[in-house]
């Protein structure tokens, strides 16, 4: 499997059959809009830079499979589980719900936590116990930051971490940059991937490892 981040909470997961595109954003928050095409397009919440559903083509002459609520869904041997949390710490008061998504693809768990604002609670970290792959916000502000982040990331104890929803140029959106978490984990690595390859064997069994890709 190939991972691409495309910056804030969007990637392209291409699987051995199926891709899956999380996030997709449009032009209003600074970044340009990237083109892409899927099978499966996960949406955590209806704001501008994570719901421009628009931007994603299908594949194989087909409409992608638009994933928008909590619930288990299925589809081309994809299994996707949504559940729900907030957008903030007041429990939605401030912006409202976020899904998180587990992502079940050529055999490893990828967890997205969207715009996550908030420290998980125990029900929400059982649902997703077991992830192979965290996309984790870390900018802070509209999400959880770097701090919170780390604690996030202690308890779950997955394998592998890729943070996202930090501070580019060109982005309008004013939050944290990458530094800030790579202070708080520790073993942020020097060199960023245009993307990631990875397949189940190739899993980390000990150590923590934190990928960082090029938007």
């Amino acid at each position: 499997m190939f991972i691409n981040w495309h910056g804030q909470s969007c990637f392209k997961l291409v699987g051995d059959k199926t891709t899956v595109i999380t996030d997709p954003f449009d032009n209003s928050i600074g970044l340009r809009a990237p083109r892409l095409a899927g099978d499966i397009v996960t949406i955590s919440h209806d704001h501008g830079d994570h719901n421009n559903v628009e931007g994603v083509k299908g594949l194989n002459q087909t409409e992608p499979f638009i994933i928008k609520g909590p619930g288990e869904y299925e589809y081309k041997n994809v299994f996707v589980y949504g559940i729900a949390s907030f957008h903030d710490n007041e429990r939605g008061a401030k912006r409202g719900t976020n899904i998180i998504y587990r992502i079940e693809i050529d055999g490893i768990t990828i967890t997205h936590l969207g715009d996550l604002g908030h420290l998980l609670e125990n029900e929400q970290l059982e649902k997703i116990e077991g992830t192979d792959i965290l996309l984790i916000p870390v900018g802070g502000d509209y999400t959880i930051d770097g701090k919170q982040a780390t604690k996030i990331i202690s308890e779950l104890e997955p394998r592998i971490v890729i943070p996202m929803h930090y501070r580019l140029p060109g982005l309008k959106v004013k939050i944290d940059g990458l530094d800030t978490f790579c202070k708080e984990i520790g073993v942020c690595p020097k060199e960023e991937l245009p993307k990631f390859k990875i397949t189940k064997k190739d899993l980390p069994q000990e150590d923590l490892q934190v990928v960082l890709l090029q938007p």
